[in-house]
Parts: C-alpha cells; structure tokens; sequence
C-alpha cells in the first residue's frame, strides 16, 4: 500500500482530513533511493520488487512493480489545490458550488480553462477549496468499485457524459443506468487486468466527482490505459494506491485500513419482512401467526416510523402500541426478534425529551448563524443530531438503554434511515453545505460521513446496553468506507421492475468489493407493486444475497408470501427454506469475511442445485448445510449439518465449516467457536486432523476442540453427500 498525501504547508486554517474510517494510522517502511538526478529521483522498497519515479517538473509519480508500470500519478498534468485565501470583505465570500470550482480542463492553445457544470451559487464562509489529480492505470481497461451507483459492474468511460458522483442523496426510486450519487459512498475503484488488479482509495469525505476515461495505445501490440480522475470539493488530497497484485491482496489490503465486516449475529441471515408499516400489535401477531401458518421460516419482522409517536423516536404509538413489551415477550417466545427504525432527525418539541436534553446541551447541528439548523422531515420541522461530536454520539448511545428506551428488550434491534442526511425541501433533498458541525467544520466537508457516523453510535448502543456481551445489528441506508465495522446496508427505494430485480446484482456485487459483505435490496421492490413471477424472482435471488428483506412502502398492495396463490406460496417457501439449509455455509462465509476480508459474494461461489432455482455447485468445493429448515434461526440450533461434497477432475473437494453461538462476542473474547476444514481427495475426507475412509453416507461426529467450555460443546452429526461434479469450467 502506497499513500500521497497532499496538502497546504501554511493554510490560514487547517483543511479537513477524513478522521475515525482509517482503524489506525498505517505502519510504514522506510525507501531508500535508489537513483537520482537533477529534478527527479527513485525511490525503491528494500528487496526493489517496487520502485517510485518522482519527476518534479512537471510532477508526476509513476509506480513500478518488478519493472513493470503499474500506475502513474498527475501524468496529464490535472493536479488541482486550491489553496484557502481570505474573504474579499468581511461579510462571507460567495462561491461557485458547482459543486466545486472545477470539473474538466478544456485546452484553448497554451491555456487551460475551467468551467463549471453547474450554475447555483452558495454561501460558504472559507471559500472554494477544491482538490483533485489524475491517475494513469497501465495496461488496464477494466475498471470497478466506486458504490452506490445504479450501474453495472464493469464502471463506463464518462468522456461523453456526467462523471461518476459520490455523494449521498436521499433519491427515491432512483434511475438505472444513473452515475448520480445515491444514499451511499465508497470511494473505492479496483483496476483489473489479466495479472494483475491494483486499487485506489480517495479518503475525502466531500462531494467527489470521478471520471474514467479507457483508451487504448497503438504500439507493437495494442495496449490498454485508464485514465481516472478524482475531484473534491474540499479536503486535502489523501490516497492510498492498493497493489494487489490479486483481488483478494486488495481487498485485505483497503480492510487493512478501513477494517473488515463485522461478524453479524445468527438471526440476521435469515429472513426479514417489514413493510412501512404493520399497523400495530395486533397486525404484527397475525403476520408473525401467518408465517408458521403457511410453514414459512423467518427471523424478523420490522416496524418503519409509523410505530412511533408522532415520529419521534424511541417512543411508541400509544394507541396502535399499547403494550410494546408484551408484543416482544410473544416474538421472544417464538424465538424472533423486532427491528424498529430510528432516524437522525428530532421533531422540534420542547415536551419530547430527545429534543429538549439535545437542544440544552448543543448537540445539534448548526446553521451559519449559529443557531440550531432546522430542516423538514418526517416529523415536520426537524433539527439534526451532529454525529460529527463524539460527546454527541456517546449521549446518543446511551439512548438505547434499556431504562432510557422504555419498552426495549434485548430482541429489539435497530434501522437507521434518512441518515444522508435527508432534508426536505431542502437543496437535492439534503443539508446545505454551510450548516456547521463540531468543531466548525462546514457541512460540505464531512457530508459523506454523517450517516456512518449515526450507524457507529447506534452499533455501540447495543453493544452497550448488552455490557458488551452482544453483537448488535444495526441496518443503515447511508453509508462510507468502513461501515463494514458497525452492520449492514441496502440499496434504497427501489422499485418493482424486472429492470431492478436485474441491477440489484451487479449493484451488491459493488458493495462487496468494496468491503461491505452485509448488504442486500428490498425483495420485490420498495415502490409499486410486483407482478407475482417477479414476486416470487425476486425471493429466488433474494435468497442467494447475504441480506435478505421483503420490504415495500405504504402505498403498495400487501405482499406477505402467501398472498399470490398456493403456487406462488410453495415456490416462494421453497426459496426461504432452502436459504435456512444454507446458513452454516453463509454464516462461515461471513466468518471468512470477517477474519480474512474475503466478500461474501462476488467471488465463484460454490452454490448448490436445487431442481426449483437454478443454482450449481463448483466442482472442487464442500459446503456445509442444514439438514432441514426450522421456524427460525434458533429453531435450528439442534439441526443436524450435512455437507455437500462435488468433486473436481482430480476427484478433490475442499471446505470449511465454522459455528458459534450465534449472537455473543465469545467468539472473540474467550475463542469459543468451532472451525473445521474438509478435504476430500483420493477417496479419503479429512477432517482437520481426521481421516474417514468411506465412499457411502458418512457420518462425522464433531466435537469442539477449544480450550474453552462452551454451549457448542454438543455433538453435531453430519450427512455427507459425495456429487461428482466434473466441471472443466468454473460455473
């Protein structure tokens, strides 16, 4: 991992640097040089398998690996710092916020003029601070990463259109085929070629615009070059160039620096249904009732903001939800959980006591007089936690208390929506760029990070009000680099079409790679109301995605899974059912996520054949399963596993099996957890040390083999099925 940064030497204040996404400072290593000559020098790593050209006039950086040119740095000469100068007056200085100073650089014979794309004029005290440097990727001309987009895979050359924008927005059913930001931003890009994927991280938590031009250089042979471009609107520039040499290098790499997912508890994998909203206790029992009714497996039912008060949260309906504890202690027994969502925005209202304790202590956001910023959402006029304050994301924390948050269990866990922040009526639907936060930064610098900074203190809050004990699951709609460390994400407001059902693949797969494993999109479609195939599409690819949510808003038709006909109920059963088979193998994906960085899709997946989905296995892989489906994810602790084992054309198999219990930090504290390898080869399958010779049913018998006493020191009985799966090809 190679960092530049850039940054002024005498500011007349200091420039924002992106705090709290980096889990520490990286450790470095020391280069010498190893050349050097007038305006230029080499810098090399100790063994030189990498080298550093600096040419200083014009500057440029080019990167060698084992003498190959990797990448280079400013080699089209489009560095840009605008360095802070002082108001013309003492009244603000108007700036073009278009949404920077710059965008592209036209050449008119020996000058380079700037030109804005964009026309609206804000008021912004520092002035205009924008940042931004080219990158030359050599040989490369497959480009990914950069979420959230409505986009495919493979990133699109912008030389005839809009740049790539990372930005969150609140975009209710956002376009296809779209490079305007939505709720989300990783500033992330992986470069990929036959030898090599290599990657860039643009720590700058401001609006960010990429472009990606592909070109290709006619010489002896024919040579591919991406040209990519990075500009902010204000920051320093800081950039970690990631240098693989495989994906897999790169992804450990960016979790090196941004940590790896968190390991989500058990219940979280299985199925979730929410709509907005279940209209109170009565209605979430008959859905909870429906489920077991028509034999359905689920683990979660949701409740939007209509639970509330008045939309205030952490408060319930008094009419609609009369007796919230008691609605718990009945999920409770069936062994399900609630989720409820908690949005950053506090109604105004002296007599609500979140607004009142927020307000005396000065924890909302600021306007550019200094007074609390007020905005329009749900609640009608609104003011916004500053989750920028780290006093301010403890208080928020503690708000999840058990006796702070009346009616709580330890099955309640929590949604953070509208967290870009969005703001009605407001610019784009979201805060001005000169409200303030801690410390006087303006809103502008630190846009990008305040939905990850909402989900940080709402994952710590159920953490602590557990004493720690417990992993917390926290959904969030707007998310940076990082959020990894604290849940999961989902693709927004999307709606129900087969063009949806189709981009929420490659938009996942975009997450991934980004170092987001937990995310998912709204089975079904949030808006409208699906046609029952697309209905009963959607389940089938929801039930392959590590988060998986029936959800749509309040407009839509009902769609529980049993109201499309008998046909469509056993088809959408078969789906849920066989995504509960499957969960020893997913949740051991996530424990390869979490402990090695691995996404867990994205990769070649070793799926299973079902005869309903068609889904293959790889040759070469065993997968552990469930031999049946329970209720819900705790109905299944007593489940026997069986593995699946397809073999390779060498007759070779090779897997992993991991199991805790499910919702505690014990993994962590005491390591108490057990992971076992398979192997199988030349008719002989190997567990860890042991060895089973039989080419029939076979059953293992596993013990847990940690030092520590633990609730999985029971016996797990495990079918193993031998599928002999030639495949030349990885399917």
């Amino acid at each position: 991992i190679f960092r530049l940064k850039i940054d002024e030497v005498s500011p007349l204040r200091a420039r924002y640097k992106v705090p709290d996404v980096l889990i520490k400072e990286p450790t470095t290593q020391k280069l010498f040089i190893s050349h050097k000559e007038a305006g230029n020098f080499v810098l090399s790593s100790v063994n030189e398998d990498y080298k550093l050209q600096v040419t200083a006039n014009p500057f440029q950086i080019e990167l060698q690996s084992k003498g190959e040119t990797v990448m280079s740095m400013n080699s089209n000469g489009l560095l840009y710092f605008e360095h802070l100068q002082p108001p013309p007056s003492d009244r603000y200085s108007i700036c073009l916020s278009l949404h920077f100073l710059f965008l592209f650089v036209q050449e008119k014979q020996e000058d380079l003029e700037w030109n804005s794309a964009f026309l609206s004029f804000t008021v912004i005290s520092t002035g205009p601070t924008s940042v931004g440097i080219d990158f030359s990727l050599h040989g490369y001309d497959h480009v990914y990463g950069i979420p959230q987009h409505t986009e495919t895979l493979l990133l699109k050359n912008t030389s005839d259109g809009d740049a790539y924008r990372l930005y969150n927005l609140d975009i209710f059913g956002h376009k296809i085929h779209d490079k305007i930001g939505i709720y989300g931003s990783v500033p992330l890009l992986l470069a990929h070629k036959p030898n090599r994927t290599s990657g860039i991280f643009w720590l700058n938590s401001s609006e960010t615009l990429v472009d990606i031009i592909t070109i290709t250089l006619l010489s002896v042979s024919t040579v591919p070059l991406t040209d990519v471009r990075w500009m902010s609107e204000s920051g320093i520039i800081d950039v970690f160039l990631l240098m693989g040499p495989t994906a897999f290098d790169i992804f450990k790499q960016f979790a090196q620096l941004t940590g790896t997912q968190a390991l989500p508890p058990l219940f979280s994998l299985g199925y979730h249904q929410c709509r907005w909203n279940y209209e109170d206790e009565q209605d979430v029992k008959a859905v909870d009732a429906g489920f077991d009714a028509h034999d359905i497996p689920y683990d979660v039912i949701w409740l939007d903001i209509e639970h509330t008060d008045g939309k205030r949260y952490f408060t319930w309906d008094k009419q609609k939800f009369q007796n919230p504890r008691k609605m718990q202690e009945h999920l409770k027994k069936k062994k399900r959980k609630l989720v409820v969502i908690v949005d950053p925005h506090i109604k105004v209202d002296p007599s609500y006591t979140l607004y009142s304790q927020a307000k005396d202590k000065g924890y909302f956001v600021k306007d550019r007089n200094g007074q609390d910023f007020e905005g329009i959402c749900w609640p009608g006029s609104s003011c916004y936690l500053d989750f920028t304050n780290p006093e301010v994301r403890k208080w928020y924390a503690d708000q999840f208390a058990f006796k702070t948050y009346k009616a709580s269990t330890n099955i309640l866990f929590v949604w953070n929506d509208m967290n870009e922040p969005s703001v009605f009526k407001g610019a784009e639907i979201t805060m001005q760029k000169d409200a303030v936060h801690y410390n006087n930064w303006e809103h502008r610098e630190v846009h990008n990070l305040y939905g990850y900074y909402q989900q940080m203190a709402t994952a710590e809050g159920l953490i602590r009000r557990s004493s720690g004990k417990e992993r917390p699951f926290v959904l969030t709609r707007s998310f940076f680099a990082g959020s990894q460390k604290y849940g999961a994400v989902w693709t927004g407001d999307n709606t129900a079409e087969w063009s949806y059902l189709k981009i929420s693949i490659p938009m996942l797969l975009t997450i991934n790679m980004a170092g987001i494993s937990f995310c998912g999109a709204d089975v079904g479609g949030f808006i409208g109301d699906p046609e029952p195939e697309l209905l009963v599409r959607w389940y089938q690819a929801g039930a392959y995605q590590p988060f998986f949510r029936g959800h749509s808003n309040m407009e839509s038709k009902r769609r529980e899974p049993w109201l499309f006909g008998e046909k469509n109920t056993q088809i959408i059963r078969r789906a849920i059912r066989e995504r509960y088979v499957l969960l020893p193998y997913l949740y051991t994906l996530f424990y390869r996520a979490h402990t090695a960085a691995e996404p867990t899709m994205g990769t070649p997946l070793p799926w299973l054949c079902f005869l309903q989905i068609p889904v293959f296995q790889r040759g070469g892989t065993v997968i552990p399963l469930k031999t049946t489906a329970g209720k819900s994810t705790e109905w299944m602790t007593d489940i026997s596993y069986e593995l699946h084992v397809a073999l390779d054309t060498e007759a070779c198999a090779i897997g992993e099996l991991y199991v805790d219990d499910g919702h505690s930090f014990q993994y962590l504290h005491k390591k108490q957890f057990l992971y076992r390898k398979f192997t199988f080869c030349k008719n002989i399958l190997s567990s860890s040390s042991s060895r089973f010779k039989n080419m029939q049913e076979v059953v293992l018998k596993l013990q847990n083999s940690t030092q520590s006493k633990t609730s999985l020191a029971h016996i797990m009985w495990l079918k193993v099925y031998f599928i002999s799966l030639y495949l030349k090809y990885d399917i």
